[in-house]
């Protein structure tokens, strides 16, 4: 049985392994033990604080496989992505260059350094063992953390995001970090990537020119790098857009990776989760039904699993004694539950546009 709790400092090893395996390595969950050390003790801080509004907190969460007794996934939420430094993006940009006397009207797509994103609250830092991607696991772990933000919406941010690590060449090298960052650090894309991981992105907004970067002076494989999520990320970011969130105009700073963004309450696991008081009952005896997602609420014990959607008809829903184990509920308390699968995109439609946030 699979389960999403928060992290804590016996799953060090565990982190160190994830952030090690994780592909291509995150800037946001470095393999360097002391910075996990910290995550992990800034995450049980989160969890134990009382918060009225979203600040410098990270939660940390992971999966954990009971049958093998071992963690085989890690993903985070930061309350608020600028909370401590600006969180920096490029933004896309469209510049009109115009000349009456010659009759010359272009217009020119630039990236231009924004931290727009500062405000919202990040979903970001997941990495999943090998083993359990492609299955279930995947989404439980990434889409729990919703589950989580729905029951303490006080503690986040209305509009989340999202950044997705951008397009490598069959080099592993980063076309638009070759094209743009190297010319400004004599280094390659991966040392800067691990070097903001261990400190801060906040050196390449002092470093990196303040101007606009006009896209016709990049070479044309940083151009089509930008906003082109990496290949092994691909059904991750596909997921999130049948989530309700949406294609930013904003990208990563080194390799032009794609930042999505959305409004909470319109998220489809915002929509869809209900509450439902619990019945318990052998696993043998429930009926058919579709897997949910299925949270208890208890803030520092939160506990996510995946299990049957299954509603008695007076709207109980139905567990087995081993799902109730893990997730901690007694008959009669409550649960919430949202659906595992996702609308169709001709079944969702957010109502919105990337320009209203």
């Amino acid at each position: 049985m699979l389960v999403v709790r928060p992290v804590q400092p016996a799953d060090l090893p565990a982190l160190e392994r994830l952030a090690g395996s994780a592909t291509p390595r995150l800037t946001n969950l470095p393999a360097h033990r002391d910075r996990l050390e910290e995550r992990i003790a800034r995450s049980r801080q989160a969890f134990a604080g009382e918060v009225d509004f979203p600040g410098d907190e990270h939660y940390t969460f992971v999966l954990e496989d009971r049958e093998r007794g071992e963690v085989v996934g890690t993903a985070t939420v930061r309350a608020q992505a600028g909370a401590r430094e600006a969180y920096y993006t490029y933004r896309q940009e469209t510049l009109i260059h115009a000349s009456q006397q010659l009759n010359v009207r272009r217009e020119v797509q630039t990236l231009a350094l924004s931290h727009e994103v500062s405000e919202a609250s990040l979903l970001c830092a997941l990495s999943l063992d090998a083993r359990y991607k492609g299955t279930s696991a995947e989404s439980l772990l990434r889409r729990a953390r919703l589950m989580f933000i729905a029951q303490y919406p006080e503690r986040f941010a209305e509009i989340l995001a999202m950044a997705f690590p951008g397009y490598l060449d069959a080099d592993g090298e980063s076309p638009f970090w070759n094209s743009v960052g190297r010319h400004f650090f004599v280094r390659d894309y991966h040392e800067i990537n691990y070097l903001a991981g261990v400190r801060s992105k906040s050196f390449i907004a002092e470093v990196m020119p303040q101007f606009p970067l006009y896209l016709a002076l990049l070479t044309p494989q940083a151009r089509a790098a930008i906003g082109r999520e990496h290949p092994d990320h691909e059904a991750a970011l596909a997921e999130m857009l049948a989530e309700g969130f949406l294609r930013s105009r904003h990208v990563d700073l080194f390799d032009a990776g794609p930042v999505i963004k959305g409004e909470r309450e319109r998220l489809a696991t915002f929509r869809c989760a209900a509450w439902h008081p619990v019945r318990i009952r052998p696993a043998h005896a429930l009926p058919d039904a579709e897997p949910a997602m299925v949270a208890n609420q208890q803030l520092g014990d939160f506990r996510c699993v995946v299990a049957r959607y299954a509603l008695s008809p007076t709207g109980q829903l139905i567990l087995s004694p081993e799902h109730a184990d893990v997730l901690g509920v007694e008959e009669g308390r409550a649960v919430l539950a949202a659906p595992l699968a996702l609308p169709s995109s001709d079944e969702f439609d957010p109502g919105y546009d990337e320009g209203e946030l």
